[in-house]
């Protein structure tokens, strides 16, 4: 009988670790090796790195990034720069740059915006203008008006009502998550899956590797494929050093018959409810969509899925009003978003900037890590300063020990500028949310952090005057009932505390 220690051993996670180790170590000993031998490698080495640091200089890439591989070269002068050009070449992003243009160039018509709805605003909201052309002109994401939202301000209340929705659904559902875990959450809408999938609806899941790495037994995609449900797993995580292992699917999308449509912070597993304690109480957000705007969702999902197989769809067949047109009434004027990393385009911190800097009142923030580069920081340092209200609310448990040090680091500098900084003292605080003044909001998947920003795939609701601003307004209000402000005296460090601290900022953007 096989022994339990070898089944373990050979299992994939292990192995794809080992590999990786093993790559990593084959690397410092080559470079070493060859310094010790050919004392002449020295000068060689020495030199490539000061080209490739010149190259890093004058590429276009977040300065924060730069900063970290320069100094990462010239740490290790050595292997610094053979190391860059290796983790950089081991990828192909142009070939996966122009397959994601071809297929959005075929999606475009689909994305087109109504002309009614933009001439409206442009007429009777322009101090909203300047967000809506970003997003609609640059990105290509629309603006939509037939549309009611809602917000759920915690995982449990977002489960029961997806529970309800899919049980709904006559056509089609399609999910994209980056984590799922068996359990009294995933497990519920896995049957009601299979259920629909048996009665004959097209029924589609895609979750990303690397983000079920842990959570999910391997091969759980044919076990989905077996029940009726297509499956696609998004970045197979491969044992080999590459930029492209960074770039992962960090969305949460729920489509059904592209009438209804979720987003926000919650993934499909028992902590986002409540049922696995992790680190506290879980405090997390959702939106839901019901109306056209759900139609922006789905093709964010179509969009991605054929960009992920060799299946092209015909997307105008899941158009839900080709035969009659929506009747759900305005709520408000909602434009759901997505980033990529592939067009460097930072959709989601575009989107985050221009609420910052369109504040007039207030500004309030919800996020779960706060490691931001310069841009973001002086944008909030710059509202603080010009009077604005502007409170963050970030976990006081976190689920990673390097990031909550590194967010932390933030906090004197913010407060100095008169920003006021909370945590979340029963747990964990996993939420997405911006609002301002009254009039808008977004809610979605991306962290104030390197990751969500400039590596991930993300995606988001933005809204304008619709009922659920309000909403949001109070969750965040009631939340600080639960929350500790920190003072500068909590940010007081010692001499060890502060060169933890600034050490591990300048790595910031690899967390």
């Amino acid at each position: 009988m096989e022994q339990p220690w070898i089944r373990i051993v050979f299992r994939r996670r292990v192995f794809i670790i080992t590999l990786i180790m093993v790559q990593l170590a084959f690397i410092m000993f080559a470079i070493a090796s060859t310094h010790f031998a050919l004392h002449y490698m020295d000068v060689i080495l020495k030199s490539f790195s000061i080209i490739v640091c010149i190259h890093i200089l004058n590429k276009k890439d977040n300065s924060a990034y730069k900063l970290t591989w320069i100094f990462l070269i010239l740490l290790f002068p050595l292997f610094g720069g053979p190391v860059y050009v290796f983790f950089y070449t081991q990828s192909s992003p142009r070939k996966l740059r122009r397959k994601t243009e071809e297929i959005t160039n075929r999606y475009r018509p689909f994305f087109k915006p109504d002309d009614e709805v933009t001439h409206e605003i442009s007429e009777n909201h322009r101090e909203c203008v300047p967000q809506v052309r970003y997003l609609q002109d640059y990105a290509g994401f629309p603006i939509y008006k037939r549309t009611q939202t809602q917000y759920f301000d915690s995982g449990e209340s977002f489960f029961a009502q997806v529970l309800s929705e899919l049980q709904k659904a006559k056509r089609y559902i399609f999910l994209e998550f980056f984590i799922m875990r068996q359990g009294k959450m995933l497990d519920p809408i896995i049957a009601i899956l299979a259920e629909k999938a048996r009665a004959g609806l097209d029924v589609r899941i895609m979750y990303d590797d690397l983000g079920c790495f842990t959570s999910l037994p391997p091969h759980f995609n044919e076990t989905l494929e077996n029940l009726g449900i297509k499956c696609l797993v998004f970045g197979p995580f491969k044992p080999i050093l590459s930029s492209l292992q960074n770039n992962r699917d960090h969305r949460k999308i729920i489509s059904i018959d592209g009438e209804v449509a979720f987003t926000g912070g919650i993934n499909l597993a028992d902590e986002y409810i409540n049922a696995r304690a992790r680190f506290g109480h879980w405090k997390d957000s959702a939106i839901m969509l019901s109306g056209e705007a759900a139609w922006g969702l789905t093709l964010i999902f179509l969009h991605m899925w054929n960009l992920n197989s060799k299946v092209e769809d015909d997307v105008s067949a899941f158009y839900p009003w080709a035969t009659e047109p929506c009747s759900v009434e305005s709520d408000g004027y909602v434009q759901p978003y997505a980033d990529t990393p592939i067009d460097k385009r930072n959709v989601g911190e575009h989107v985050y900037i221009q609420i910052m800097n369109d504040a007039k009142e207030y500004l309030y923030i919800n996020t779960p890590y706060l490691v931001i580069d310069d841009k973001l920081l002086s944008a909030l340092i710059l509202a603080a300063k010009s009077g604005i209200d502007v409170r963050i609310i970030t976990p006081y448990r976190w689920d990673k020990w390097i990031v909550s040090v590194v967010s932390r680091s933030y906090y004197r500098q913010l407060i100095l500028s008169g920003v006021k900084v909370y945590e979340y003292s029963a747990g964990f605080n996993h939420s997405k949310s911006f609002v301002s003044d009254d009039r808008v909001a977004t809610v979605g998947t991306t962290n104030l952090d390197f990751r969500s920003l400039y590596l991930h795939y993300e995606c988001g609701v933005w809204m304008y005057k619709t009922k659920t601003v309000a909403t949001i307004k109070e969750d965040f209000l009631s939340t600080l009932a639960s929350c500790k402000e920190i003072t500068l005296a909590d940010c007081a460090r010692n001499a060890l505390q502060r060169i933890t601290q600034d050490v591990l900022r300048i790595f910031a953007p690899l967390m």
